[in-house]
């Protein structure tokens, strides 16, 4: 009876079994689409702007290093990346993202650059040749004339035994004459009335002229004429008549100088340079160069140079700095 059972349930489950079996099995297929897959987009980087200084290969390496420090600096601050060239050509200008050039002489031909690169902003430093307009911007005449005279006249009479001062100066000069009268003018801002202790029967300034056509070699003994005749203690050097045989002479009289170039080789009694101070002026014209602003002439304010602190002591030097920041600003009248 048992045995029955077992094969009765075997049956029926078999017979469940083969009821079940006609359903079939069902698999889900993707379906196929249309649409294209989309690589990504590269988005390309773009190049950090760049300033090139072009200077000269032989240029004394301090004042390079001076120059290179300056526009270095400036580019830091603006964000800039910098590099510094000895020449530039038109294929340096496909340097990526060349925004401003500065370039001291020679001239690489600028007006020739700047017209295929109107992109980019130049800034010629002692270039006669080239003048501002477009993306070429100039430092403009900066001499000043009058500006220097006055304060060679202060800071002569500033640093000499009873003002006795004096000046050597082409004849015939325009130029010059408005140098004396600044000179003469500067004197008397200092000193009032200038009379010295001791009677002379002359009247200070002195000067001397020099005829444009006098031979170079006899210009020591116009010096003469002020350091013996009228115990001239300094003399301010006229640009047009300054040589380095005439430099050196004074400077072993004992006598003291201020000219407005500096020497190839200071001499003794060397107290000053007033000349165009151009790391002030590339700092003043910077945020124009950067911004896109071109064609500007840019006007280099004056500075001290070659100072020799045993004649232009520390203390003497703040007073004529002073009176140069207030003659620029307009403070102080040149007489002119």
């Amino acid at each position: 009876m048992r045995q029955r059972l077992i094969i009765l349930f075997t049956l029926l489950v078999v017979a469940l079994s083969a009821c079940g079996g006609g359903e079939a099995s069902v698999t889900s297929t993707p379906v196929p689409t249309d649409t294209p897959v989309v690589p990504p987009t590269l988005t390309p980087t773009t190049a950090t702007p760049l300033a090139i200084l072009v200077l000269p290969a032989d240029l004394d390496p301090e004042t390079s290093n001076l120059y290179q420090k300056t526009v270095y600096d400036l580019t830091q601050t603006s964000g800039l990346r910098f590099q510094v060239r000895n020449t530039l050509s038109a294929a340096d200008l496909a340097e990526p993202g060349l925004k401003v050039v500065i370039s001291l002489p020679p001239d690489p031909g600028i007006a020739a650059l700047a017209a295929a690169a109107p992109q980019i902003q130049f800034l010629a430093i002692n270039f006669p040749e080239v003048t501002a307009g477009g993306n070429i911007s100039v430092l403009g005449s900066s001499s000043q004339t009058d500006v220097a005279a006055f304060l060679a006249g202060y800071t002569a009479a500033l640093i000499t035994d009873d003002y006795r001062i004096g000046m050597m100066m082409p004849k015939d000069n325009p130029d010059a004459v408005r140098a004396l009268n600044a000179y003469a003018t500067g004197m008397r801002f200092y000193c009032g009335s200038c009379r010295p202790f001791y009677f002379y029967p002359w009247t200070y300034p002195q000067f001397v002229e020099i005829p444009a056509e006098e031979d170079k070699t006899h210009y020591n003994a116009f010096a003469d004429i002020l350091i013996l005749q009228h115990k001239v203690g300094t003399i301010y050097l006229h640009p047009d008549i300054v040589t380095p045989d005439l430099e050196t002479y004074i400077g072993t009289t004992g006598v003291y100088m201020i000219g407005t170039n500096t020497p190839e080789q200071r001499p003794a009694g060397w107290v000053m340079t007033i000349q165009p101070d151009i790391i002030k002026a590339i700092r003043n014209a910077w945020p124009g160069l950067v911004s896109g602003q071109g064609g500007m002439t840019v006007q280099s304010p004056l500075g001290l140079s070659d100072i020799d602190p045993t004649l232009l002591t520390p203390g003497k030097q703040r007073l004529v700095e002073q009176t140069l920041n207030d003659l620029q600003a307009g403070l102080i009248s040149t007489g002119q």
